[in-house]
This record gives C-alpha cells, structure tokens and sequence, in this order.
C-alpha cells in the first residue's frame, strides 16, 4: 500500500474553504474545486517506495498486471480505469453530458480524423472513453440531474409569467415526452443571444421572487435565481429549469449515466468516475457549446434523478451502479470493532473522510490516513481497515 501526494485543481468554481476544512489546512484564499486521487495523465499522484516520488501513472505503466491485476488489465487495458476526487463547489459547475462509449469512440475517431487539436477550444472528445460518475455527498450538496417531467416544468415555467415562455410551456404540455424536451432544448440553446440574455434576466427576477414567496418550486426556483446570479443572460439558465433540481444530505449519492444533462451547484462530495475527459456542455459556461453534437449524445428522457443510499454488503455500505469500471463504497469505523479484511483480487483507492483509518498488511506494516488523506493498494495485496472515523473505497467490479 502507498500514501498517495495528490494534486489540487484551482478551477474557478472551486470552494476557497471545504477542502482546506477537510485536509485541516489553511485556506490560500485561491479556490480549490478539485483534489485528484488515481493515475489520470492530467495530475497522476505520486508514491514513494523508497527512491524518491514518482508519479502512480508511470508505476502502472512500468508493470500494469502488478498493479492492477491481470483481471483489470484484461477487461479495461493496462491503466487504472477510474478516478476518484474531493469536489468542492463554491459555484455552480457548468450543465453538461457525457457520451456512451460507443459515442465516445466515435467522436473521438472523427476529430482525429479532422485534425482538430486536442487544446482546441471547439475540440469535443479529449479520448475515446466513456465518462459515467457517482457523486456521494460530504455535505448538504445542490445539483441538477435529468430532466423533470414536461408537465411539471411546464407548470413551474408557466408560473414565472414570462411570455417568451409561452411556446415552450405550450410544446411540454401538447408533445410527447421525448420530442417536446428535445424540441424545447433545441429552441433555447439555438435562439438569439440577445433576446435570450433578456428572457433570462426577466426569468431570473420572477424565479427570485416565487423563490422567496415558497410553495412547491420554491427551493427550485431559487437555485434558478442563483445559477442567474452566475451567468447572467446564459441560456443555460433557461435551460436548466428543465432539469430536476436535487438536494443530497451527507451519504446520498448520484449516478451520472451517459446523455444525462447535470450540472453540481454547491457542496462537498466525494466523485468516483471513468478515466475519461469527454465533455459536452449545453451552458452555464464561456467555453465551446457545439449544439448539434450535444442534441445527439443527449438521451431525452424525463424522470426522477434516483438518489442512492449505500446497500450493507459483507461490513461495507456499498453504492450500487450498472458499470463495471468503478465501484465506491464506505465503513463506518467504529473504535473496539474487529479489523476488516479487504477483497485483494483489484486495485483500490482508500480515501479517509473523517477520523482516522489504520490500513495493515501485517504488525509490521501499518498506514494511518487522516481526513483528506488517501492510499493506493495494488491488487493482491491483502490488508484490513480499522480505526474511527469514515474511509471511502474506490475500486473496479471483481
């Protein structure tokens, strides 16, 4: 097992605050959105085995079935197939979606193919991989996840009493389900900047005020207000309300399949995803928005986001998701309580969120983690965890 030195990405909607909190670290007062945990080429952590630090990425690389198990490498190729942060969000993240690997693959193919850079501002696919995500929250955490029922955004659209709504509430309440999200969407992203920048400002102010005044969008409509508040005049904001507007409580968790617009608003939480940068944005952002490509990765099709509770499995509180390439779950350490032994059979990533862990492959070999403190374990390496406090555990599908 090895303490991993993890880098921290300073994106602009990074909290100044949760994850210094966290780690027991003094703010910089710079924002700090992103604490990476894994071997991504991006910000790989770094091991020591006694000659020094040196990146994760290149010790996979020098000897991936060792390290990943020839079961891993098998199924996912010779290079660890997740990666798992800290998110901190002090302000919203852009609303975005991810392609399915086929698509992926696809799209990736075709911008080689045309040669477009990959540091090019309109460059889609950074690589040909898939990019589900699990989100669990630390902290009461607001995002966006799937869109809401047509008849239920018609009425909340309907209520702001803005007339350039009009048509769009008309279509949700009138079309079937997939054709008049689609239709709607297509219609906002697609409008003029200008009048759209107007509709928006005029939307905000009445989301402001039905925020304040409660019934059942209330909270929805304050978030709305707020994402204004961030990007005022981006469509974005318009289309955001056709998303349902979700509040995790410390423990619950999001599973962000393919096509599936989000966006993360405010709050701490662990994130465990494909090793993958492929991102499509449909707004709340100054960067490339390509709205053909984005309306076909899309998957138009409205319903509750699912909030996930972790399932007891074998002494671990497990977060059950339909992919194989990661798998997050959690102990609840308890002081007295017998050591856990871990499966050795895949790579894992051990992240302590609160208290102390105690990792031991043997009496002689024991790593304690402190909150914000993280391992990387090979496969087939056998320990067991215990201490006090909460440690998260990132790893592929056996």
């Amino acid at each position: 097992m090895d303490r991993l030195a993890n880098t921290v990405r300073p994106y602009a909607w990074g909290s100044t605050t949760a994850i210094p909190e966290l780690l027991g670290v003094e703010p910089t007062g710079a924002p700090q959105a992103e604490l990476w945990m894994g071997a991504h080429p991006g910000a790989p952590s770094r091991i020591d085995r006694g000659t020094g630090p040196v990146s994760l990425a290149e010790v996979i690389d020098a000897a991936p079935e060792a390290e990943l198990g020839a079961a891993t490498v098998n199924a996912f190729g010779p290079r660890l197939p997740f990666l798992l942060k800290l998110l901190a969000a002090g302000s919203p993240l852009s609303l975005q979606v991810h392609p399915d690997l086929a698509q992926a693959k696809e799209g990736f193919a075709d911008e080689e193919r045309r040669g477009v850079p990959m540091d090019a501002g309109h460059r889609n696919y950074k690589d040909a991989n898939h990019k589900p995500e699990l989100i669990c929250a630390l902290t009461p955490f607001d995002g966006l996840c799937g869109f809401r029922h047509p008849a239920h955004t018609a009425d909340l659209l309907e209520a702001l009493g803005i007339d350039d709504l009009k048509p769009y509430v008309d279509i949700l309440r009138a079309s079937p389900e997939e054709s008049a999200l689609r239709e709607v969407l297509t219609a906002v992203l697609s409008a003029e900047h200008g009048a759209m920048a107007d509709t928006v400002e005029r939307a905000a102010t009445a989301a402001e005020r039905l925020g304040a005044e409660g019934g059942p969008y209330a909270q929805d409509y304050a978030a709305y207000a707020a994402l204004a508040h961030h990007y005022p005049g981006d469509p974005g904001v318009i289309a955001a309300m056709l998303l349902n507007h979700v509040q995790l409580q410390p423990g619950e968790a999001l599973f962000l399949g393919a096509g599936i617009p989000h966006a993360y608003l405010s709050g701490l939480g662990v994130e465990l995803m494909a090793n993958s940068d492929n991102v499509l944005r449909c707004g709340l952002t100054p960067k490339h928005v390509d709205v053909p490509e984005l309306l076909r990765i899309v998957r138009f099709t409205a319903g509750d986001p699912g909030v996930l509770r972790p399932e007891a499995v074998d002494g671990e509180e497990v977060y059950e998701t339909p992919i194989d390439e990661f798998r997050l779950s959690r102990f609840a350490l308890a002081p007295g309580a017998a050591p856990h032994p871990l499966d050795a059979r895949t790579p894992q990533v051990l992240l302590c969120t609160a208290g102390t862990a105690r990792l031991t492959a043997d009496a002689s070999d024991t790593l304690t983690l402190a909150p914000g403190e993280s391992a990387f374990v090979a496969a087939g390496e056998r320990l067991t965890v215990s201490g006090e406090g909460t440690l998260f555990r990132a790893t592929v599908v056996a």
